[in-house]
C-alpha cells in the first residue's frame, strides 16, 4: 500500500468515527433494522436515492424521518396517491387577478430529504415529476429552473404486497435509484425491545449529530478512495454479465433477462462500493464491498422475461447467480 492509500486510509478511519456516531444516534429509535441504516448512511455519503419496498408496519418512514432529524435537515413527507398531480410535487404557476402577472409557488419538493410514500400509488405522470430533480438536482416550472437545496436524497417506498391501485414506475424512474432495498420483518428479540420502546406514548429525542455542509466534506473523502484497476474489471463484469450473460459462461440465463443493467449501474456500484468501504474505515475497496451492496444496486436494474416468470425466477435470483459465476480478482 504507497502512500497516499495510507494518507487516505487514515483520513478514512478518523471520518468514519462520525458515521459512527450518527448510526448510533439514529438506533436510540430504530431498533435492529442495520441493514436500512447502514444503506442510508451509504446513500448519503453517494449522493445516491433509494426505493424501500417492505410491508407495513416496517419502519421504513421512521427510519428515514430519524435519518433527516439525526443530520439536521429540511425533512418533506410526500403521500402518493392516485389524484396526485405533477404540480403537487414540484410546484406551479399561479395568477394573481389583481395585477395579471404569474408567480411561482413551489412545491415541497424543495427540502433535503424527500420521503416519497408509496410511490407506486401515483401515475407515472407524477412519478415522472421526479425525474428532473432527482438527476440534475433541478426543477423547472414554467420558463424558469430552480435549484434543489443541497444535500438532496429521494427515498421512496412501495407495498410489495397491494398491487391493486398500483402503477408500475417508469423504467427511466428506477434506473434513478442508486439502490433498492427489500425490508424484512425483525427478530424476536428485536421486536420485543420495538414493543417495550414504543409502549411508553414518549417520544424519543434525536440530537442532531452532522450538519449538512459536514456531508459535502464526507464525501469529498469518499470520493478519494482507491479502488484498484482489478475491482473496476470486476464490477464491469458483473454489469456486463446482465447484458451478455454467454460471454461469462451464464447461456442459460440469456432467455430470462430482457434487458441488463445500464452503465449507470456501474457508476452507482462503484460508488455504493466506495461508501461501504467509507463505513467499514478502510481508504480502499476490495471486492467483498462490491459484494456486500452489489445485489442492492442490480436488482432493480436487471428486467426479466415471462419466461423467468414462468420459472418463478426473480431478478434477485438471476443477479446471485451472477455474481456466483463471474470471477472474483
Amino acid at each position: 500500500m504507497d502512500t497516499s492509500i495510507q494518507e487516505v486510509n487514515a483520513k478514512i478511519r478518523e471520518a468514519s468515527s462520525i458515521l459512527k456516531d450518527l448510526t448510533r444516534e439514529i438506533g436510540k429509535v430504530i431498533v435492529g433494522q442495520q441493514y436500512l441504516v447502514d444503506r442510508l448512511i451509504m446513500a448519503l455519503l453517494a449522493d445516491g436515492h433509494i426505493l424501500i419496498e417492505g410491508v407495513p408496519g416496517l419502519a421504513k418512514t421512521l427510519s428515514v424521518r430519524t435519518l433527516s432529524r439525526a443530520i439536521d435537515a429540511q425533512f418533506q413527507r410526500i403521500q402518493f396517491t392516485p389524484d396526485l398531480l405533477p404540480a403537487d410535487v414540484i410546484g406551479t404557476l399561479v395568477y394573481s387577478p389583481k395585477d395579471g402577472n404569474f408567480s411561482i409557488k413551489k412545491g415541497p419538493i424543495f427540502s433535503n430529504i424527500i420521503l416519497a410514500d408509496e410511490i407506486n400509488r401515483a401515475p407515472s405522470k407524477v412519478q415522472s415529476a421526479l425525474l428532473e430533480a432527482m438527476q440534475e438536482r433541478q426543477v423547472t416550472i414554467g420558463s424558469e429552473t430552480f435549484q434543489l437545496p443541497k444535500p438532496f436524497l429521494v427515498l421512496a417506498t412501495q407495498n410489495p404486497i397491494e398491487q391493486e391501485g398500483t402503477y408500475p414506475l417508469p423504467e427511466a424512474q428506477v434506473d434513478r435509484f442508486m439502490l433498492k432495498l427489500v425490508v424484512t420483518y425483525p427478530s424476536k428479540k428485536e421486536e420485543k425491545e420495538i414493543l417495550e420502546r414504543m409502549s411508553t406514548g414518549r417520544q424519543i429525542p434525536v440530537n442532531p449529530t452532522i450538519k449538512p455542509e459536514l456531508i459535502f466534506h464526507l464525501r469529498e473523502l469518499m470520493h478519494q478512495i482507491y479502488i484498484d484497476e482489478k475491482v473496476k474489471d470486476y464490477i464491469l463484469d458483473l454489469v456486463f454479465a446482465t447484458r451478455d450473460p454467454e460471454q461469462y459462461k451464464l447461456g442459460d440465463l440469456k432467455p430470462l433477462i430482457s434487458y441488463g443493467a445500464s452503465p449507470r449501474a456501474s457508476i452507482m456500484l462503484t460508488a455504493a462500493a466506495k461508501a461501504n468501504a467509507f463505513l467499514q474505515g478502510r481508504g480502499y475497496v476490495t471486492p467483498d464491498d462490491v459484494k456486500h451492496i452489489g445485489m442492492d444496486v442490480l436488482r432493480h436494474r436487471v428486467l426479466i422475461t415471462y419466461e423467468a416468470e414462468a420459472e418463478d425466477m426473480t431478478s434477485d435470483d438471476i443477479v446471485k447467480k451472477i455474481f456466483d459465476q463471474v470471477e472474483v480478482p
